[in-house]
């Protein structure tokens, strides 16, 4: 069965176009926000050729597919035109019925999926830098290090605009307009105005006032995360607003200008400022767990990694390590998730001598190494699940690996997959740690998921 029939096939069981109010992708999921939830056939899906679990979470339904999820999401949005049912918002109030963790947890999912590789490449580059720099191999104050370093920093420095385009895609808007919003958090005059009070400039204001009245607070917002998301929502949600009441004669010229100006005072005085405080009290209360115990905190985001990925969470991390990135210049949480990972491969390669026949043995093989690769979702709902003492062994191993590098205080210094490909980004004075941390967590999940699973049913 090939992809455009599988994916005619999920439109089916999910309960037909019409019931398709939104949907997206992350890294391996296709992702939907539907009308009735009870319409829904997840059984029959799960049994479709080449889905390797699906679930409703999160007032979210998760179809798990895997690296391939792009094709599939490809061939779903074709499909879903050709039938007439484009992916608009049906009905407006469905997003005021979640909770403001569902909202975020779609949000965030769906915004970050497209632009994976991009942060991801460039996190590499900027790691290697680092440890290239840490060990003296290169200059610090050379030219090549400067073009090494635009090359890896200009992602994260503009990352606005690009959550700006995925966001705008996501809800639905104008692109250009999403990117005109960017523009205006990222023009020079906002930025160099917050670099000089963060470096204590005399003089120097704290708010810009539009009219005299309006108090437009300085944040510098290169690099930020959460208020570019959010005023992009607001985007799509005002422009609509005025596209509905401006005449027709009009709409060419003054529906962009409108929205433009409303949804950049809107995001300039309420959304970007709540925007940063909040990123920033998320990355406050993970460093307050870390200035607790480092190893505390270790056990903790080690253990609940694995779970995370298996109910779609795991995204919630993602910004604050960026947060991280942009206010320290590295990060501790992303070490962590490649513990996980490792875990969750160990545990599976374990189940590969439980399983008798040569299928079951090449699709355990496959997940294993898929999950080496960063790839976690084959093993966690292919393999794990089935297996819950295999599960806990990749949990209890991830909790442990992950408190042995945060008491060494193993960090990154850019974004990467959580990959052994990712390994040199680790290179410089945290790398024989690191790598340390990666056998304890692959060899203390592979022993205990032997023991309790293979040996045990012998």
């Amino acid at each position: 069965m090939g992809k455009n029939k599988i994916v005619q096939s999920i439109i089916n069981l999910i309960g037909g176009s019409e019931n398709i109010n939104k949907s997206w992708h992350c890294m391996t999921r296709l992702r939907f926000d539907v009308l009735r939830e009870e319409k829904i056939d997840i059984d029959a899906i799960k049994k479709l050729p080449g889905i390797l679990g699906a679930q409703y979470q999160n007032d979210q339904f998760q179809i798990i597919i895997g690296p391939q999820v792009a094709e599939y999401y490809a061939a779903l949005t074709q499909s879903l035109s050709e039938n007439t049912a484009e992916n608009t918002e049906k009905t407006p109030h469905t997003a005021s019925k979640k909770g403001l963790i569902s909202l975020f947890m779609d949000t965030v999912s769906g915004v970050f999926g497209p632009i994976v590789p991009a942060i991801a490449g460039a996190g590499m580059i900027k790691g290697l830098l680092a440890g290239l720099l840490a060990m003296k191999i290169i200059a610090t104050k050379t030219d090549t290090v400067i073009i090494i370093d635009l090359i890896a920093s200009g992602v994260f420095y503009f990352l606005p605009f690009f959550l700006a385009i995925s966001a705008a895609r996501m809800f639905k808007t104008n692109e250009y307009l999403a990117a005109a919003i960017a523009a205006c958090m990222m023009y020079p005059s906002l930025i160099e105005a917050a670099k000089a009070l963060a470096s204590k400039t005399p003089n120097v204001a704290d708010t810009f006032y539009f009219l005299g009245l309006l108090p437009i607070p300085v944040f510098n917002y290169a690099a930020s995360v959460i208020p570019v998301i959010f005023s992009v929502l607001a985007l799509s949600y005002i422009h609509r607003g005025v596209d509905r009441i401006m005449p027709a004669v009009l709409k060419t010229v003054f529906t962009p200008t409108l929205t433009l100006f409303i949804t950049a005072l809107v995001s300039l005085t309420i959304i970007g400022p709540l925007g940063i405080h909040f990123g920033k009290g998320l990355a406050w209360l993970i460093q307050g767990l870390f200035d607790l115990s480092s190893v505390l905190a270790g056990l903790v985001v080690g253990a609940i990694r694995p779970v995370a990925i298996l109910t779609g969470m795991h995204h919630a991390m993602t910004p604050i390590a960026l947060q991280n990135f942009a206010e320290k210049g590295y990060d501790m949480l992303m070490p962590m998730m490649c513990m996980a990972n490792m875990a969750i491969a160990g545990a599976t390669f374990a189940i590969y001598f439980y399983e008798k026949t040569r299928q079951d043995k090449s699709v355990v093989l496959s997940a294993a190494v898929s999950a080496l690769l960063g790839i976690t979702e084959p093993a966690l709902f292919g393999v794990l699940t089935k297996y819950k003492k295999a599960f806990l062994s990749a949990t209890i191993a991830s909790s442990v690996a992950s408190a042995f590098i945060a008491f060494f205080g193993v960090r990154l210094f850019g974004y990467i997959l959580s990959s052994v490909f990712s390994l040199p980004a680790y290179i410089g004075p945290y790398f024989i740690y690191a790598i340390s941390g990666v056998l304890i967590s692959l060899i203390l999940s592979f022993s205990l998921s032997y023991c309790l699973v293979v040996r045990k049913n012998r």
